[in-house]
């Protein structure tokens, strides 16, 4: 081998005798019986968001261990699949104190407790649904009848909900409206039922919002929300909690009610995101964790916090099923 060879082999093997002082890559051993626990415990040396899920399923359950206040975060297309019932079941068993969403997961949760959602298609003649009165939401169908009833139920919730007070905040709002719902897997009766404020500070950005402008003016000009005593509640909480810990399924408002309100008390303690968002875009829904860092929204720390980047209704019942379940 003459040196232009050795110089060329260089580049392309570099020589080196440094082995990394970690797990080997190893995935599961499906020969034999099947152990689904085996099965998540192969994640953390499985690579890619595997082993960023079996990170999320260690933190999830420091927070338990430590007896963090736990904020679940989650935005409103999670009511509108069958997460709905993996978020019910967290509130009914007590592993969560705090839920911040939308307005759209209110709605979807009402309207679920009387009438379902149906399976849908991705590829669809959208301009047909438009005309059987089908709305879409990915590969969801929700009937438009859906919504004529919501509006006839909220109009009786609105006259006793606005009857002595006139003004109220979004906490009462869904605590009062999930005490009105019978229906165990409704995350708003959960709510309710087991005392979980549910903080929704973007209110009226769902039909909940148009069917509270109709009400206004055509029933009680009166009437109105307040938001800010809501986020005093939030903040002060937060400042009485030792320690807390946030999953954050999306984006959006709700994620980032919950760290800017954790930013008063120096941080969150435990931070799991699951997100598809990009970071690229400088959004808030595509940034990590550690960006919540540099403003002190979360606490640093070197596993005290992951972000799994994959589609909710894939990882988020794994994460529930290993960290609170077992």
């Amino acid at each position: 081998m003459d040196d232009t060879d050795g110089d060329t082999r260089d580049h392309v093997i570099p020589g080196s005798d440094n082995e990394p002082d970690t797990e080997d890559v190893r995935g599961y051993d499906f020969r034999g019986d099947f152990d689904f626990t085996a099965l998540l415990e192969s994640y953390a040396t499985t690579g890619f968001q595997a082993t960023q899920l079996a990170e999320a399923i260690d933190i999830a359950e420091r927070m338990q261990e430590d007896d963090a206040t736990v904020y679940l975060t989650f935005t409103s297309n999670i009511i509108s699949s069958g997460l709905r019932e993996t978020v019910a079941y967290l509130v009914r068993e007590g592993y969560v104190d705090v839920i911040i969403t939308t307005s759209g997961s209110l709605t979807e949760d009402v309207i679920k407790t009387a009438r379902p959602f149906k399976m849908g298609e991705w590829k669809a003649d959208e301009a047909e649904l438009r005309e059987q009165g089908i709305n879409r939401l990915g590969n969801i169908y929700v009937p438009s009848d859906r919504y004529v009833w919501l509006e006839q139920y909220l109009y009786d919730f609105f006259a006793d909900f606005f009857a002595e007070q006139k003004v109220r905040t979004p906490t009462e709002f869904a605590r009062e409206l999930g005490a009105t719902l019978d229906d165990e897997d409704s995350v708003l009766k959960q709510a309710a039922d087991n005392d979980v404020p549910v903080y929704c500070p973007a209110l009226t950005d769902a039909e909940v919002g148009n069917f509270l402008y109709y009400y206004k003016q055509g029933y009680d000009s009166e009437i109105g929300i307040e938001i800010l005593d809501d986020y005093d509640s939030l903040i002060e909480d937060g400042l009485l909690s030792e320690t807390t810990g946030l999953i954050a399924v999306g984006g959006g408002v709700p994620k980032h009610h919950a760290i800017m309100t954790n930013l008063f008390r120096g941080g969150a303690d435990y931070v799991v995101y699951i997100s598809t968002g990009m970071e690229g875009d400088g959004s808030l829904s595509g940034a990590p964790p550690n960006e919540a860092v540099s403003w002190g929204k979360i606490k640093e720390a070197e596993t005290n916090y992951t972000q799994i980047e994959a589609e909710a209704t894939l990882v988020f019942p794994l994460l529930v099923a290993a960290a609170f379940k077992q």
